[in-house]
């Protein structure tokens, strides 16, 4: 572990420091600080006015401290003078207890007392657009099923390529690239890793795949459903718990169905009984219901799942058991904030183990076909206004997450749903005018 950024910064040839911190909506803020500084601000912090980001704060708040995490520093490949660092964020010497990476630290003890290391992988969609948004960067990028195209994927291969080489060269253990299902839109995968460094990779992801995409006049979107009748962007979580020296899977029984113990099932059960919950988390945009509602799209499926249901390896479900020893969570999407994303699925499997929760009957049927024919399983939230009530009705969840944080997301989330029922829309004059 890095402890002394200043010798790191001269060892490296750093001239500056990015002093990150990710807000309530996912927004990273920071400060650039000269390596001259960062010793003091090492010890200090960075000072932000929270009011000024998503964070339920208001301008009367004293400074928003953020203290670089000096494990996370991370040398921008592509201008190495610079580099990143996650922050603790703090106020008068206090942890912000709402603050994203705060929470998922929290969470990640929580589950170290009963012994769980857990350990998670991404798997980021996201789009490459023309710079001004509004469409598929690749005017050759047509067909009907796009996904995996090689000729895509090769005509991308300058912006791929080049985030691929930095995540190689990161020692991200970075393993295959695609185009996705939608024109215009790919995946990039990298090696599994702890809940918080994975929450720390796929934030500089997401930072990185921007830079480099404005390095070629493109703009990369993470935004769940950027157009309607193509497939939406997920956010896949693949999830396992080992012991706590990490050399053991805690969820690998061969002797057990689909080779998930019993551990990975009560583990399983926590996600199931707290999915509703999660949604708020997991889809936290009103744009975000545009995918996990959505009617078939122009390649056939929509890959997202809109009841809670589990299976084996069968993709039109919100989890599957792809192999031994972890399972994936289809649920979230690309507007997913990194840290919050890996703190609900900890916290709702946490609280999974700790009551032997079950996760139910096992359905190994195509969901978008016979989806109809599953009794008693919850439809996922139709809307961001009745994620975020079931999750205000989850009070373990909202316990378990913090008190202060679950208070603070519930009060900013609900002025943002205000602020869309606000918004008046051409579908209203069109469907209302002649009332």
């Amino acid at each position: 572990m890095t402890t002394d950024l200043a010798k790191w910064a001269k060892s490296k040839g750093v001239k500056y420091f990015m002093i990150s911190y990710t807000d309530l909506f996912g927004a990273q803020r920071a400060k650039l600080v000269p390596q001259q500084a960062i010793a003091e601000m090492s010890v200090e912090g960075a000072g932000f006015a929270g009011f000024a980001t998503w964070l339920d704060l208001t301008p009367a708040h004293p400074d928003l401290m953020a203290i670089p995490d000096a494990s996370s520093v991370i040398q921008l490949p592509w201008k190495p003078e610079v580099a990143w660092v996650a922050a603790r964020s703090t106020m008068e010497g206090q942890l912000v207890k709402q603050a994203p990476r705060n929470v998922l630290e929290h969470v990640v003890a929580e589950a170290a007392k009963d012994g769980l290391r857990v350990k998670t992988g991404v798997e980021p969609e996201f789009f490459l657009l023309t710079a001004d948004g509004t469409q598929i960067s690749d005017p050759y990028d047509t067909a009907v099923k796009p996904c995996y195209d090689q000729q895509a994927v090769m005509r991308r291969y300058d912006v791929i390529a080049e985030v691929c080489d930095h995540m190689l060269a990161l020692g991200w253990d970075a393993y295959q690239n695609d185009h996705e299902d939608a024109v215009g839109q790919f995946e990039m995968n990298w090696k599994y890793d702890d809940a918080l460094q994975t929450a720390d990779k796929h934030s500089f992801f997401k930072f990185m795949m921007k830079s480099v995409a404005e390095k070629h006049g493109l703009r990369a979107t993470f935004m769940p459903k950027p157009f309607p009748g193509l497939t939406g962007s997920g956010c896949h979580a693949h999830i396992s718990v080992w012991s706590p020296d990490g050399k053991t899977n805690a969820f690998a029984d061969p002797s057990r169905d689909l080779h998930l113990s019993d551990q990975g099932r009560h583990f399983l059960g926590g996600i199931m009984r707290h999915a509703s919950a999660l949604a708020a988390i997991c889809n936290p945009t009103v744009n975000s219901y545009k995918r996990i509602n959505a009617p078939r799209t122009s390649s056939g499926a929509t890959w997202a799942p809109n009841t809670v249901t589990w299976t084996g390896n069968n993709r039109t479900h919100m989890v599957r058991v792809p192999g031994p020893g972890r399972f994936e969570l289809r649920l979230p999407d690309g507007a997913a904030n990194p840290y919050l994303l890996q703190a609900v699925i900890i916290a709702a499997g946490l609280d999974g183990v700790r009551t032997k929760a079950d996760p139910g009957k096992r359905h190994d049927i195509d969901m978008y076909q016979m989806g109809h024919t599953v009794k008693g399983a919850p439809k996922l939230p139709l809307n961001l206004l009745d994620a975020l009530r079931e999750f205000d009705r989850d009070k373990t969840l909202k316990s378990m997450l913090g008190d202060e944080f679950s208070t603070a997301y519930l009060t900013l989330k609900h002025k943002e749903w205000h602020s869309y029922t606000a918004h008046f829309t051409q579908w209203e004059r069109d469907t209302t005018l002649d009332i």
